[in-house]
């Protein structure tokens, strides 16, 4: 059976799917899992699990692995998103926006070891932010409403061997909440800031159920038939 990494994952949202198919699809993250599954998940450096070699799941249990027919990456965004762009003015932050940069640049270093990992099939999923200027345009833009989950958050994907993916339910998301200032944000990001900063930091990277069926369903089609999945596609999903 295909071998699916997915990286920077402790929630195990898109492992989980793609188990469901019948994949064998391992999360791999420096944290513990929260997605109920500690014999799928890899808690060491990603870095060293691209590569391939004998690695110890959450268990115990000894994997060995050699090859990745797919990895489906989600690097932190904390110093790659736009939304933090404001501090990096060195003139009004000092040493605290010098660090703040020095910080960027590991984390764009981080970005590209999954860019040019030995693997014909990759997908990187981060917000909109820096990775488009400083390497390439993603290959398409998605929001959770686009696959059943009322909700918005602008989510790029760079794609190498993988296709698009297929909008599969458009619902209407949740108004926006605006502020006095007349600037607004998703209600439910919003919300988070009244969570600690690691907690809300969690919860904003976790994948919507939505996508991560997406992504689980028409990926794991195209890479046993080959194929695009497409309208006809979808509906024979069931043939796993």
């Amino acid at each position: 059976m295909k071998k699916i990494l997915v990286a920077c994952e402790e929630s195990q949202a898109v492992t989980i799917e793609f188990r469901k198919l019948g994949f064998e699809a391992f999360s791999c993250d420096i944290l513990p899992c929260s997605g109920g599954h500690p014999e799928w998940h890899i808690q060491y450096d990603v870095t060293e699990v691209l590569k391939g070699g004998i690695f110890l799941n959450q268990i115990g249990q000894w994997l060995e692995f050699y090859k990745w027919d797919a990895i489906i990456a989600f690097p932190t965004c904390t110093f790659l998103t736009v939304t933090g762009n404001r501090w990096f003015n060195v003139e009004k932050y000092g040493d605290k926006a010098l660090k703040r940069i020095d910080d960027r640049k590991k984390a764009i270093d981080f970005f590209m070891i999954f860019s040019n990992a030995k693997c014909d099939n990759i997908a990187i999923e981060n917000p909109v932010g820096i990775m488009s200027s400083v390497w390439r345009k993603p290959n398409q833009i998605i929001n959770p409403y686009q696959f059943g989950d009322p909700f918005e958050k602008k989510t790029c994907l760079w794609l190498k061997g993988l296709p698009n993916l297929i909008e599969t339910n458009i619902v209407k998301p949740a108004p926006r909440k605006v502020f006095e200032s007349g600037k607004s944000m998703p209600e439910w990001y919003a919300d988070l800031w009244a969570l600690p900063k690691e907690e809300r930091s969690t919860m904003r990277s976790k994948t919507f159920p939505g996508i991560a069926k997406a992504m689980a369903e028409q990926w794991g089609w195209y890479l046993l038939n080959g194929i695009k999945c497409n309208t006809i596609a979808n509906e024979q999903l069931s043939l796993f």
